[in-house]
């Protein structure tokens, strides 16, 4: 899970790569990534999608830019991995819990819970009644723009960034009547996205010892950072990135800020305008004054979009632009160029507001990715179905599956310890023998059953989250029916090897640690560098992480 490199080949790997996820990466020297301690501020930055050999090339290839001025005066580890899978939500939550799917609880924002109950405005979308939380249990988790209150069952689309509310203030974006629902005592009760999150967040650490804490991030549903308490985050600003592009000339009905490399820089300057605003000392909207951050940051979209869009989009002006990249070797493409530049030219604000304010020595800057993205390599695209699954024994009416370039599989829970009236077999079992009957079809290298995801997570018997089978497939295949060149979720290299520097003023001799590190160390090394204690996140103790040296 947290300590998996390559593919997953054998459970003797995977044990011990767990084993690896407490082992410190270095010994601390003096100019180690925290410092000395005694920082009042962390900026965290993630470039989702960055991989690391993406930082290496930038690097070499702009020695005068952001990036590089970072990594001169930082510490780069180029053998940083995050979670499995390698999907967004579990991504974020390592960085700010120390914890994997495991201790988080969530293995996708798209995902499944054996205990809960539909929404009630998926009854009323489609003018049936609302049954509230009767029946069978089972169903989808709409962790994304579905919980957002202008979201669109028809069309699958938020009707402006705001998401139906003030950007800023998420409660007002988020709609309880959209989030599934649970029995408790009896009543049947919306559950609120770090309703979810089984393991404490730093945001929560932070903001109990009395300092700000605010994030910027793609969908309110990231209202999950601030913890199973709720009250980790002082400030949430989240324009919905899956909305109506209302803001770039040449945007068409029924186009996100996802469907053209232009519309994700417009998407993503909002969120560095609120960054901004922070180190200012403002709210994300620059209403009101207020302390600056002890903790903030937020998520770049632009890069993961330039891997993945394969030709120019409505909103632009140059249709020469292709996604992707040009080669195996990871020479980033024009289109994904203009996109590792916006990064890159962000990046220098920051540094050069964090100047103006006076800010440089106190702040420490780390940067990373939530998750990869595969394949690199263009030629290496496998683009398949995965309706088969839904065929499975067991399925049923009730079940769930999400597959982006591997697949997760849960079955409808009233049938997964059932007996098979049609075999006398259990239903789990002729699952598994279907699903791998459609292995060459699905181009599945290993299925992970009950026994593997026990050993990994929990067993899926007994954790309502912990999906019925986990089909890692081969490298550079992608679930889709479209012209996207790469995914993400996954267990290869390319979704996992990511970009990891910490970075600071007080760092005076740049170095390289060649050792496996984890993006879960980044939440106990923030802890550290605000000299708060790593070992009061709970995943941090129980999986004994360490921070980085």
């Amino acid at each position: 899970m947290c300590g998996f490199r390559d593919y997953l080949l054998s459970t003797a790997a995977i044990a011990g790569a767990m084993l690896a996820c407490g082992v410190a990466v270095a010994h601390a020297d003096d100019d180690g990534p925290h410092g000395g301690h005694g920082y009042k501020h962390v900026l965290l930055i993630s470039v989702d999608g960055m991989h690391s050999i993406d930082l290496k090339r930038w690097i070499a290839s702009h020695p005068g830019g952001n990036f590089a001025k970072l990594v001169d005066q930082g510490v780069v580890y180029p053998n940083a991995y995050t979670t499995a899978p390698s999907d967004s939500y579990p991504g974020m939550l390592a960085q700010v819990t120390g914890g994997t799917p495991k201790s988080g609880g969530l293995f996708y924002d798209d995902s499944y819970d054996r205990t809960e109950y539909p929404a009630k405005a998926f009854y009323t979308s489609q003018g049936l009644s609302d049954p509230g939380c009767v029946g069978n249990a089972g169903t989808e988790l709409t962790n994304f723009e579905a919980l957002d209150k202008s979201y669109s069952y028809s069309t699958a689309l938020v009707a402006d960034y705001t998401g139906g509310g003030t950007v800023g203030q998420v409660y007002t974006q988020l709609d309880p009547d959209h989030m599934q629902r649970k029995l408790v005592n009896g009543k049947c009760i919306p559950v609120y996205p770090h309703d979810y999150v089984r393991t404490n967040t730093i945001f929560e650490i932070i903001r109990a010892a009395g300092y700000r804490t605010v994030w910027s991030d793609k969908h309110p549903a990231y209202e999950d950072l601030a913890g199973p308490s709720g009250a980790g985050l002082d400030e949430l600003y989240a324009p919905e990135i899956n909305s109506q592009d209302t803001l770039d000339a040449g945007a068409q009905t029924g186009d996100d800020y996802t469907t053209s490399y232009t519309g994700v820089r417009t998407y993503d300057s909002m969120k560095v305008k609120a960054v901004l605003n922070w180190i200012d000392g403002y709210d994300g909207a620059r209403t009101q004054r207020l302390p600056v951050p002890a903790i903030f940051g937020m998520n770049f979209q632009a890069v993961s979009v330039g891997q993945k869009l394969a030709t120019a989009g409505n909103a632009d002006s140059d249709k020469s632009l292709v996604g992707g990249y040009a080669d195996a070797q990871a020479t980033p493409g024009n289109a994904l160029t203009l996109e590792f530049q916006f990064v890159d030219d962000a990046l220098g604000k920051f540094i050069n507001e964090l100047k103006a304010q006076n800010l440089e020595d106190s702040t420490l800057i780390i940067v990373s990715a939530k998750h990869g993205q595969s394949p690199i390599n263009v030629k290496d695209r496998v683009a398949i179905s995965d309706a088969l699954y839904a065929g499975a024994p067991g399925f049923g009416a009730n079940g769930f599956e999400i597959c982006d370039d591997e697949a997760l599989v849960w079955l409808s829970p009233e049938m997964q310890q059932a007996t098979n009236p049609a075999t006398g077999h259990p239903y789990y079992a002729d699952a598994k023998a279907y699903i791998e009957a459609h292995a060459t079809a699905l181009h599945i290298k290993q299925l992970l059953d009950r026994d593997e995801l026990t050993k990994l997570y929990e067993d899926p018997f007994h954790n309502s989250r912990v999906p019925d089978f986990i089909a890692i497939t081969d490298h550079g295949v992608i679930c889709t029916g479209g012209t996207k060149l790469a995914e993400h979720g996954g267990f290869s290299k390319d979704d996992r090897n990511v970009a990891l520097l910490v970075s600071s003023a007080r760092i005076k001799h740049a170095r390289t640690v060649e050792d496996t590190t984890f993006t879960t160390q980044i939440a106990p090394t923030i802890l550290e560098a605000l000299d708060l204690d790593p070992r009061s996140l709970e995943a941090v103790r129980a999986g004994d992480v360490e921070p980085l040296k």
